[in-house]
């Protein structure tokens, strides 16, 4: 808008004089003005969303199976019951075990497509469609707040059935902006966790952070006969000590969960499920209440325990 200064009036008389003073405090002003505005325009964007007299929840779910997408059974009935004795959110945002990426992304589209990332089950389920709105607006601000990286803005991802066979039990009527935020397989645990904490100030606003993945979580190792309900004497010693753990805050055992011997090392032989753990627990603020529930290993090697934190 104002590429140059006003060129120069020669002062031949007090009047002239008086019309370039006028001039420059008129372009000044305007300058003021224009910079004000933008300004004005930033502070509200980046507070478009308001805060909250209290912190929103965090929570991890063991999302299990694809099909508890489509299924009425005790772990999506418990889910529909926790959304309604939480606050309903301005937006949720979900770290999924499903997505991975080199560097950390975050969807931006304003349409989010629902992804059946699965193969071997019923057709009704490929038929699925959540079609909740994203919002590039809280993509901006989610990619704004965290510091410490860049957050690349993604128009390609959508919701897969880590995000949307939660969500979906959680809030069927869709109307809730959801958005994704990718795991950088390239770093390790500790990345994650602190990570995490930079994602507070959404809390604040009103966002509900999901982790989605399992604790317990060793696919090569299932018993299908026992999808109903069991589990392996490895992964239930696990499984409790990670409650353990959870329970009395320490963090940095489940951290470095490599540590905690080769049970560990078999219930999480690959840490993509494990990883949304540490982004919920990284959000945990002192003093907040945790609670535990769908405490069930199924399948042999599979844990569906899932936290609440707030």
């Amino acid at each position: 808008m104002y590429d140059r200064f006003p060129q120069r009036i020669t002062p031949l008389s007090k009047t002239r004089k008086r019309e370039y003073l006028c001039t420059v405090i008129k372009y000044l002003t305007e300058r003021r003005c224009f910079a004000m505005n933008t300004l004005r325009d930033f502070n509200s964007f980046t507070s478009s969303l308001p805060e909250q007299g209290s912190l929103m929840p965090v929570l991890f779910m063991g999302h299990g199976s694809p099909m508890n997408g489509i299924e009425t059974n005790e772990f999506t009935q418990n889910w529909r019951q926790l959304a309604q004795t939480i606050p309903t959110p301005s937006a949720v945002l979900v770290i999924s075990a499903h997505w991975l990426s080199k560097g950390t992304r975050v969807t931006a589209m304003d349409f989010p497509k629902t992804i059946h990332d699965f193969g071997g089950f019923p057709p009704e389920l490929f038929a699925v469609q959540y079609p909740a709105p994203g919002s590039p607006q809280l993509a901006q601000e989610t990619a704004r707040i965290i510091q410490s990286i860049h957050v690349e803005e993604d128009h390609d991802w959508g919701l897969d059935h880590g995000a949307w066979s939660v969500v979906k039990q959680m809030y069927p009527a869709a109307n809730i902006p959801v958005l994704q935020l990718s795991i950088d397989y390239t770093q390790p645990p500790q990345y994650h966790y602190e990570l995490a904490r930079e994602l507070t100030a959404l809390r604040r606003k009103g966002v509900l952070i999901m982790g989605s993945g399992n604790m317990v979580h060793n696919l090569r190792m299932v018993a299908w006969e026992m999808m109903e309900g069991g589990g392996y004497d490895w992964a239930l010693e696990m499984n409790e000590r990670f409650k353990d753990c959870i329970q009395r805050g320490d963090h940095a055992s489940l951290i470095h969960y490599e540590l905690l011997g080769s049970d560990a090392r078999l219930a999480i032989p690959t840490p993509e499920h494990y990883l949304p753990l540490l982004y919920t627990l990284g959000l945990q603020q002192p003093g907040e209440a945790v609670n535990l529930f769908n405490d069930k290993a199924i399948g042999g090697s599979l844990t569906m325990t899932s936290v609440k934190i707030g």
